[in-house]
């Protein structure tokens, strides 16, 4: 995910966005398969669907509901499970209570066995992205290209 992603500005329908909270999504019933956003990304996180989806009658019902299956000729990325974004605050409003960071959990980082990936608010200056953001070994791939990439690395100890 980049502040100013490369994607958005080269699609024609409007299909890649970026929202308030700076996530890039897509719409994928308006995607036209042109894959302009592709090339456009410098970091290839996005694939074309070029087969029709197929799953075994055993793996229907595994399939999570809240993702909606792609058709044959979009472009998909990950989306830091927005969807599981959007459960976690109605979770919350539901409970009338605020929306707590630790609501929401990409899965890539709760399924890491070894712990070693983080998600959280940057501009929070007391979270822990925020706090591992600041330090000597953090880095971002291709950022002299102007991105401004959000996804932050670290480096092994200095």
């Amino acid at each position: 995910q980049c502040e100013r992603p490369p994607c958005v500005s080269v699609c024609p329908v409007g299909a890649t966005y970026a929202n308030e909270e700076g996530l890039v999504g897509i719409v994928f019933h308006r995607c036209i398969g042109c894959r302009y956003c592709t090339t456009a990304c410098p970091y290839n996180v996005r694939n074309f669907n070029w087969y029709t989806p197929q799953w075994p009658k055993e793996m229907k019902g595994s399939l999570n509901r809240d993702v909606s299956i792609r058709t044959k000729g979009v472009v998909e990325k990950c989306t830091f499970c927005h969807h599981r974004l959007l459960k976690a605050r109605e979770k919350a409003k539901a409970g009338g209570r605020d929306f707590l960071p630790e609501d929401y959990i990409p899965a890539c980082v709760q399924a890491c066995p070894s712990d070693a990936m983080y998600f959280g608010d940057l501009n929070d200056p007391f979270s822990v992205v925020s706090r591992l953001s600041r330090e000597r070994r953090a880095f971002k791939l291709l950022e002299d290209l102007g991105t401004e990439p959000k996804v932050i690395y670290l480096s092994e100890g200095m």
